[in-house]
């Protein structure tokens, strides 16, 4: 944290700060957008891309920038960036192709339009910072891939749950211990919740009903898992993860003492004080170290619990932006291929001819599989269901799989799956 400080600092004071677009303009866009025009100098905003750009122009104006551009093309964009102006544009490629952005963040939450944007931005050699679990969960290893060849760092961000637990991992190890768990702090499951159930509570907080449903039935919490577990290496030690109820987070070193799996798993705690942010569970039998672990409170071992009490996403991805940049220090990616999936469950009986909703939405909840699992039973990512159509018929709770659909046609992220699918299949 301080040496990221103190190059931002540093680059603010020289007058050459780092130059940021963003991809999308809703509820985690604009609230980007505001954190860094009003608390970061070092990080200079200079576009933003929005199919609706009215929303876009409303990120920044409220911000207090006061002359927004509208541009359409690449020699409209660079001229507005190099006079130090603020740019909006429906056409997101164009922050892709100029010379004069180093970093892009790509906000959308979509499946389907994100992996343009992002394998548009890594074919330009830019460094990208993914705002974006969905994403990230569903096809992350090949994008990897993809910015490694291109020598860019491609990363998920500061403050999001994956995010909090490889931060805090990073920091179990280096006190000498065993990374054995990780995961969130999770306040409402219930896989059964739809956008009618959480209308009301979406309309409250400005947020769309697909969306809170996602978070309430358990599909975001298994896309967040997917991200830390495939830049861990880690898997599930059942379909689902264990989910226990506990009354404190520091309970659950009791609850995994026989549940431990080798290379280590990820998993959620359902209402466990304090209620928000990841823990991490790590493993030391020294006993030089025990006994100091023991003397500063941290328990009798050989499981020890850490946590962190929140997670603050929009307002911590600045930071995700200086580590990208400034020291090419990823905060959470793939580390190779994937570890586990989140596969698509039907929350009720379905009938040949559905056409699935995708996330967040009435027909299907996410689940938590290992990798190996999931290939062998053919299942459905729940980040590629949106639009397929069911060809048979899926009893509730069971697993959707590439067999029981169609997929609609032309979409890059089938084709990044495929790619992933066979890169990694040995």
């Amino acid at each position: 944290m301080l040496i990221v400080d103190t190059a931002l600092k540093k680059r603010a004071e020289e007058g050459n700060p780092i130059r940021l677009g963003i991809v999308g303009a809703g509820y985690s866009g604009r609230t980007i957008a505001y954190q860094i025009l009003t608390a970061f100098p070092a990080i200079r905003l200079v576009a933003m891309s929005n199919r609706t750009l009215s929303t876009a122009r409303e990120a920044l104006v409220r911000a207090d920038i006061p002359d927004v551009k509208t541009v359409e093309t690449l020699e409209q964009l660079d001229q507005t960036i190099t006079s130090s102006g603020h740019a909006i544009t429906e056409d997101f490629s164009l922050l892709c192709k100029s010379d004069h952005i180093d970093v892009i963040i790509e906000a959308t939450g979509t499946i389907e339009f994100g992996s343009q944007v992002v394998t548009e931005a890594l074919k330009y050699g830019k460094n990208v910072v993914l705002m974006n679990v969905e994403l990230d969960a569903t096809v992350g290893p090949i994008l990897k891939v993809q910015a490694d060849r291109a020598g860019v760092v491609i990363t998920n961000t500061d403050g999001d749950e994956p995010g909090v637990a490889m931060n805090l991992i990073r920091f179990v190890q280096s006190i000498g211990l065993k990374p054995v768990v990780a995961g969130n702090l999770k306040g409402l499951y219930d896989p059964y919740r739809n956008p009618d159930t959480q209308k009301g509570f979406a309309e409250a907080h400005n947020q769309k009903a697909t969306t809170m449903t996602s978070f309430a039935d358990g599909t975001k919490l298994s896309m967040e898992l997917t991200v830390l577990a495939n830049a861990t290496g880690f898997g599930v030690g059942q379909r689902g993860m264990y989910g226990p109820k506990l009354d404190h987070v520091n309970d659950s070193a009791d609850f995994y003492g026989d549940k431990l799996v080798d290379g280590g798993m990820v998993d959620f705690l359902e209402g466990a004080k304090p209620g928000n942010g990841a823990f991490v569970i790590g493993h030391g039998e020294d006993p030089v170290r025990s006994d100091y672990l023991k003397y500063l409170k941290m328990g009798d071992g050989p499981l020890y619990v850490f946590y962190t009490p929140f997670h603050l996403p929009q307002l911590e991805i600045p930071l995700t932006v200086a580590r990208n940049v400034l020291f090419r220090d990823a905060t959470v990616t793939p580390k190779g291929g994937p570890s586990v999936d989140t596969i698509a469950v039907a929350k009720k009986d379905l009938s040949a001819g559905d056409t699935l909703d995708g996330i967040g939405g009435f027909a299907c909840y996410g689940l938590l599989e290992n990798y190996d699992v999931s290939r062998n039973i053919k299942a459905l990512p729940m980040g590629v269901s949106d639009g397929c159509k069911l060809i048979r018929a899926v009893p509730k709770d069971q697993p959707v799989t590439y067999d029981d659909v169609e997929l609609p046609e032309g979409r890059l992220c089938d084709r990044l799956r495929v790619e992933q699918e066979e890169l990694f299949s040995s």
